[in-house]
């Protein structure tokens, strides 16, 4: 017997009932803030136009998971800190007020350039240690540029922020945050064509589910955009429609891709299940709002 719809939705655990729930409010928030900027928009300047919708809605998300599994959280900071329960907490408080000032736009200045601190704070403690204790891992390199391409993508709101503030020097934040995205497109490309089997986008361990259509296919076809598009932003050249095509194909996979492993992990009855989908989503929607953040950061002929 196939289980019903309301069995299968009081399986679902209550950390991806909240942390769904809190990606749905924030959405809803964000485009509301989001309305006039996509109005005024042409093209794929319309995608552009949510690069902080799409920065903001897995910070909610993420924000909440701290707070429902803060216990399993705890345990990933380093043991020589006090208080691992009280950071855990403290960082889901950071995260969520920070994808609400992102989301409406409101002193981004400072919860982007705070949110990249955090963020290269928490590469310095826990993701060099990691790849310098096993420098043959790639999946601990591709973390390692993961949360350096996030924090970077916090700098780069905080540095568009700034400079639409007249504030000279900002481009310096923006700058920094280009040269770390590029780094990590050219990585994340050549991983695609090393490793094809995994998911696209931030190529780490999950393997593409077999009933994904033309997976390899996808996969390569990845790599090869993040190859371009990256070589483009670190040199520079035709950054805005570099970060555009890119950041639109990484939320095309979000949407397309993604969207259904995370539907099937959601009606999987394993909470671990559910919320690896949960991460997975939310964190590859991160890198596509991080992307879309240097597009809009950057002047039409950048």
């Amino acid at each position: 017997m196939h289980p019903t719809i309301p069995a299968v939705f009081f399986e679902i655990s209550r950390t991806a009932v909240s942390t769904c729930t809190a990606g749905i409010v924030l959405l809803l928030i964000g485009l509301l803030a989001t309305t006039r900027d996509f109005a005024e928009a042409h093209g794929l300047d319309n995608v552009v136009a949510l690069a902080n919708l799409c920065f903001a809605v897995p910070l909610a998300v993420f924000g909440v998971e701290h707070f429902a599994e803060a216990k399993s959280i705890m345990e990933l900071v380093p043991a020589y800190v006090p208080g691992r329960l009280f950071w855990t907490y403290f960082v889901g408080v950071a995260l969520l007020a920070a994808s609400l000032s992102i989301a409406t736009k409101i002193h981004v200045r400072w919860s982007g350039l705070l949110f990249g601190i955090m963020m290269f704070l928490f590469v310095a403690m826990m993701d060099i240690p990691g790849v310098l204790s096993d420098r043959h891992n790639r999946i601990a390199w591709v973390l390692l540029l993961r949360e350096l391409s996030f924090g970077a993508g916090g700098w780069i709101l905080a540095g568009d922020a700034l400079a639409s503030r007249d504030r000279p020097g900002t481009s310096k934040l923006i700058t920094l945050g280009r040269i770390v995205i590029g780094i990590a497109a050219i990585v994340y490309g050549v991983q695609h064509f090393l490793h094809p089997e995994n998911v696209p986008g931030v190529p780490l361990e999950k393997l593409t589910p077999a009933w994904i259509p033309a997976r390899l296919l996808i996969d390569y076809l990845t790599g090869v955009i993040l190859l371009v598009a990256g070589g483009c932003i670190l040199l520079a050249r035709q950054t805005r429609t570099a970060a555009t095509y890119l950041g639109t194909w990484i939320l095309v996979l979000v949407v397309f891709l993604y969207g259904p492993i995370l539907i099937a992990a959601l009606l999987d009855p394993g909470p671990a299940v559910q919320l690896e989908g949960i991460n997975y989503f939310f964190d590859t929607l991160l890198f596509s709002g991080t992307i879309l953040a240097l597009a809009s950061a950057t002047p039409p002929a950048g």
